[in-house]
């Protein structure tokens, strides 16, 4: 499995930052990465707060096993 370059929390604090206005070319660029990424992370962790990923991940993690 690929390591992803930034985690879970990171993607979340970069989404939090659009929402309360910035442009996403300008989140891109000022924490280098692609807006693919951006729209994928947007995807998967738009709305949710920190906690609630972490939540999420461990049901996962039960769940796999």
């Amino acid at each position: 499995m690929k390591r992803t370059r930034f985690t879970d929390e990171q993607i979340i604090g970069i989404l939090a930052e659009h929402e309360a206005g910035a442009k996403c070319a300008d989140q891109c660029r000022k924490h280098g990465m692609s807006e693919g990424t951006f729209c994928d992370g947007k995807a998967q962790f738009g709305g949710m707060t920190a906690s609630e990923a972490k939540r999420l991940k461990a049901l996962e993690d039960e769940n796999a096993k």
